[in-house]
């Protein structure tokens, strides 16, 4: 553990400010619970830095809650699973526990709690908001820049639970984003087209307050769009003028004034505000001047408090737990979700109760706790569990990622998102948000891991809600993997861990058997054992597993027995198809680079050794492509990498297949084998088997399929050949100058060709909307896990077999089977500069007649083309004339763009079940407050919220 010294965040600089007389150095040390290091002694201070830390008030805060400081101690002592422990105040200041040296990403900490999600949360009920923006001739310049700059800053103050539109006016209104027709949802994504837009507003007319206002009034008194049915308010943003726009008050808001109205007027400018301050206090809001770029942050945040009182005067009906939205949290946690509560003075100011909002607590809870409740080694690579908030916003499931620590935007990624959308989806978001449970086996479709194939299976979904919480929880499975087999070895642990994971150490030990020079087998890291942590590589990982292993007691509590069976079990066997089959294979005879088995328990052998080294899949096994998409594809899948060329420069092809087994009538997928394809050895074997077709039967080495491929590919060699995949990318092609093109998509490769196969619905296009996508390339991981019993069965399928890639001709070729674990993905963290909306094209095949025979009608010139599918492959074979003309007018099939019109499809979705947005006790006026009575009262909801989060 790191120990070093660092200056508590607490103390003030001096640089022309008051000195703290109370500085002091704190020890930290690494604390892997909060991937800091930490001071459990202190809390520690954040202020930003446009806030003046010498400011009385600030002084103040600083003060009282320091009483904060034995409150967390002592709620951490009681629950030690507690994690970060924090108190946003009103004012910008954050106190938090565990003290840590605060993280700024930039020379200039702008990090200011009152925008991040969990303070948003809890500091108001949900707002149904306008925002009006004046772009006449007179506002330009300075203050049209420092318009846009509020109004960024306003839309910062907005969570997912509030909807908004933007508008600009002059002699008439109209939506900055013209398919926003009506309010939207305030999320991430419209929060990031609205600030787009904003900054493009230019100015020129005359000012119209009443466009303005008749355009917002009728945005906000629709009732036939979804909205947050709460606080209704309109921010208008201008420069001045003299118009109070009465008789429009008097038609929309008045008598009963349900909705208010904030004024600011905007730049340094000599006009008569009287206006605006008659506006704001005539329908319950306020008025704010902005005169320099200084004054943004506090003036658009200040209207929190308006909203806060009738929260306040509510009492303790509005002290409730709210859980927020998944996001990134601020000081490197990870992905977490936060409960928080509003904390009110209440203390008397005479004979009135005062009715601010001091600030708000909140508690962290790390999503990688919420997963450690669910199961996780026993759902199979395809079968996983989810969770979603009442907005349908994931707070579990495999494709929801981690952004960069420094990220500022939370993580809100919706089921229907995350997956392929249909109506049977829908109605299940609808009915976990609504808290019903349910079960419904549904024919879907299912992303790849990598975004770039869609398969049709069937899955069952099953959801129910989580007690005492507004989330739903689901479970999704494959029908192969509803039952699992769980292996029990306690007799012949020892022997198996002696006899078949020595040998994928040193080949130079003694107790490695002679194989081990010529295979290797990779073991990902799971939990098996309490004690047993990841190491550095995979050799040294088997290391020390196999010496916890012979002293681990058949009925240690230490470890996952059933993990460490099924592992042991899977090795075991798969060492047995390695030394009995692979062994005696030529694989130069076969155009193989090597053979590989991977199982559900996490074990992957690869032969030769040699080959091994250079083995790029994830050695977690849940989180390949190929082992996915195998066990929900029959037959044999090709599947083809962005970068499929080894560092000796051979292109190389993975082929696999699922191993399928019938027990008691039930099917199960344990494991999945393949070969990698030595491309350039292949075209050479066609080569000779075009001049030889007549001499080979099906029953030979190669199958019936690439003979056919032959004759043609190399017999005529002024046609164009092509295989393609289900995803529609290139395998393989005779013309030598595609060779480097394998793996792209076929659309890049021949765009006309690929259009007709689209055109005459030999593939399907299904366009997915990828909202994580970054601005920059960045790489993603997932993890996942898994384990599983075991059969031994005797498997011949028919076509295409096993034999032809293991054994001899005419044999049939043991398998066996594992049981299957949970793959609940978690998404590597990568650097990005900001997030992006994208749309991908995935193709598929369709279910129609497998052989096609077409002419592309170019207007200039046309020409034939043949397709047929391959059987027991995910391939198509094409076969097409050269385009005599050179060029077809076609749709270019694109891979990218920003959907407006998608963005603007609201979903369904569920607020909070109160609203606090009026009390006849409010009073129009601002005073000022003694902070420093409200500690008892803290230190007691401190007590409780660490209680019931607990609970």
């Amino acid at each position: 553990q790191d120990n070093f010294k660092s200056f508590s965040q607490y103390s003030l600089d001096g640089d022309g400010e008051p000195v703290n007389p109370y500085f002091m150095e704190l020890d930290f040390v690494y604390d892997p619970n909060f991937k800091n290091n930490v001071n459990y002694s202190f809390t520690a201070v954040q202020i930003p830095t446009d806030i003046y830390k010498g400011a009385p008030v600030i002084l103040n805060e600083l003060n009282w809650t320091q009483a904060l400081e034995k409150v967390f101690i002592e709620n951490s002592r009681e629950d030690p699973s507690l994690l970060w422990q924090a108190f946003g105040s009103a004012t910008g200041v954050t106190r938090y526990y565990p003290a840590t040296p605060w993280r700024t990403p930039d020379k200039i900490d702008l990090y200011d709690v009152r925008r991040r999600p969990w303070y948003i949360t809890g500091a108001s009920s949900p707002k149904d908001m306008v925002i009006l923006v004046d772009v006449s001739g007179s506002v330009s310049g300075l203050t049209l820049k420092l318009i846009k700059a509020s109004v960024t800053e306003m839309l910062d103050t907005l969570s997912d639970d509030d909807y908004v539109n933007v508008a600009s006016f002059s002699e008439k209104a109209e939506a900055v984003i013209p398919c926003f027709k009506h309010l939207v949802q305030a999320n991430v994504r419209n929060k990031k087209i609205f600030k787009k837009a904003v900054q493009e507003m230019q100015a020129k007319g005359t000012t119209d307050y009443k466009s303005g206002f008749h355009f917002a009034f009728n945005q906000l008194l629709n009732t036939n769009v979804p909205r947050a049915n709460c606080n209704k308010i309109i921010m208008l943003f201008t420069d001045g003028g003299e118009d109070r726009a009465q008789d429009i008050f008097e038609q929309y808001n008045w008598p009963n004034k349900t909705v208010r109205v904030f004024t600011f007027s905007v730049g340094q400018h000599n006009y008569d505000v009287t206006p605006l301050q008659w506006i704001a206090c005539a329908n319950k809001g306020y008025y704010f001047e902005i005169r320099s770029i200084c004054a943004i942050r506090i003036n658009t945040q200040e209207y929190l408090d308006v909203l806060g009182r009738p929260m306040v005067l509510a009492g303790n009906e509005a002290k409730q737990v709210q859980w927020t939205n998944v996001y990134q949290d601020a000081l490197g946690l990870g992905l977490v979700v936060t409960g928080t509560m509003p904390v009110f003075n209440l203390t008397s100011d005479g004979n009135s109760q005062n009715q601010l909002i001091l600030g708000v607590m909140g508690i962290d809870i790390h999503l990688d706790e919420i997963k450690k409740l669910t199961p996780r080694y026993n759902l199979g690579a395809n079968g996983y569990v989810f969770a979603i908030d009442p907005n349908g916003y994931l707070l579990l499931h495999p494709n929801l990622q981690t952004k960069a620590t420094d990220f500022p935007e939370p993580v809100t990624l919706d089921f229907l998102e995350a997956e392929v959308e249909d109506s049977r989806k829908q109605e299940i978001r609808r009915q976990m948000i609504d808290g019903k449970p349910g079960e419904m086996t549904i024919k879907t479709l299912i992303k790849s891991i990598d975004e770039r194939y869609i398969d049709e299976a069937i899955r069952t979904y099953t959801w129910t809600p989580i007690n005492d919480t507004d989330y739903g929880l689901g479970l999704v499975l494959p029908s192969y993997n509803e039952y699992y087999i769980q292996a029990d070895l306690r007799d012949v642990m020892l022997q198996l861990q002696c006899e078949y994971l020595f040998e994928s150490l040193d080949p130079l030990d003694p107790r490695v058997p002679v194989m081990a020079a010529h295979c290797c087998c990779f073991m990902f890291y799971r939990e098996y054992c309490k004690r047993l942590f990841i190491a550095e590589n995979n050799t040294q990982f088997l290391e020390d597993f196999i010496s916890f292993m012979v002293n681990l007691t058949p009925d240690s509590a230490e470890c996952d027995l059933g993990l460490i069976h099924n592992l042991l079990l899977d090795s075991g066997i798969i060492w047995q198809l390695a030394t009995s089959v692979w062994k005696n294979k030529d694989l130069n005879t076969y155009g193989f680079l090597s053979l590989f088995a991977a199982t559900d328990s996490g074990v992957t052998r690869v032969y030769p050794k040699i080959m091994a080294e250079s083995w790029d899949e994830d050695p977690e096994p849940f989180n390949s492509n190929y082992y996915r998409r195998s066990l929900d594809n029959k037959g044999y899948v090709f599947t083809m990498d962005d970068q499929l060329t080894s560092e000796n420069g051979t292109l190389g092809i993975l082929i696999s297949t699922a191993v399928e087994v019938a027990i008691g009538g039930r099917t199960f997928k344990p494991a999945v084998v393949g070969v990698k394809l030595d491309l350039e050895a292949w075209v050479d074997k066609f080569k000779i088997l075009a001049s030889n077709v007549c001499y080979f039967t099906p029953d030979n080495l190669l199958t019936v399929f690439v003979i056919v491929i032959l004759v043609i590919v190399f017999a005529f060699q002024d046609l164009l050949c092509y295989l393609i995949d289900d995803g529609g990318f290139l395998v393989m092609s005779n013309q030598k100058d595609h060779w480097k093109k394998v793996g792209i998509f076929f659309g890049d490769v021949d765009p006309y060709l690929m259009y007709a196969l689209y055109n005459n619905s030999i593939f399907a296009r299904r366009q997915t909307f990828l909202y994580q996508s970054t601005c920059e390339p960045a790489t993603s991981s997932h993890t996942g896990a898994a384990p599983r019993g075991i059969v031994v069965v005797s498997l011949n399928y028919p076509g295409i077999s096993i034999n032809n890639f293991l054994q001899n001709p005419g044999m049939n070729i043991c398998v066996f089977v594992f049981p299957l674990d949970d793959a609940l993905a978690d998404a590597a963290a990568s650097r990005v500069t900001g997030s992006c909306v994208t749309i991908h094209s995935q193709f598929y095949f369709t279910n129609t007649t497998n052989s096609y025979d077409m002419l592309q009608d170019c207007a200039n010139c046309s020409r034939l083309f043949h397709s047929k599918r391959i059987e027991n492959t995910n391939l198509l074979f094409v076969v097409a004339e050269t385009l005599p003309c050179g060029s077809c007018e076609v749709e270019r099939l694109t891979q990218k763009e920003i959907p407006c019109e998608v963005l603007n499809s609201a979903r369904y979705r569920k607020g909070p079940a109160k609203c606090f947005d009026y009390n006849i006790m409010v009073r129009m006026l601002f005073f000022s407050i003694s902070l420093c009575q409200s500690t008892v009262q803290f230190g007691v909801f401190l007590r409780f919220m660490g209680k019931k989060l607990c609970n």
